[in-house]
């Protein structure tokens, strides 16, 4: 997977702490524009995740058909409870 950043030219997607201390504004630019996250390593090893943030587009709507619809709450039900004390 090729990644490009302004005009850093990534093949995975992780970028050493010192180059993105270095690029970081384009960096940003770049992943707000491509929608792609990027994993920040120090020494080798995984330090943090930098993810796009949702837009507008993607919040708007997100939880169409997650919500379950009754339609009368009110009535009561049909079988009978039996209270114990």
């Amino acid at each position: 997977m090729v990644f490009n950043y302004g005009h850093i030219v990534m093949e995975k997607n992780f970028i050493a702490a010192g180059e993105f201390k270095a690029k970081c504004l384009k960096i940003l630019d770049s992943i707000a524009q491509d929608r792609k996250p990027l994993v920040i390593t120090k020494r080798g090893k995984a330090v943090a995740k930098l993810i796009p943030i949702p837009g507008e587009s993607e919040i708007f709507g997100a939880l169409r058909g997650s919500l379950l619809y009754e339609d009368d709450i009110v009535s009561p039900l049909e079988n009978e409870w039996k209270a114990s004390l």
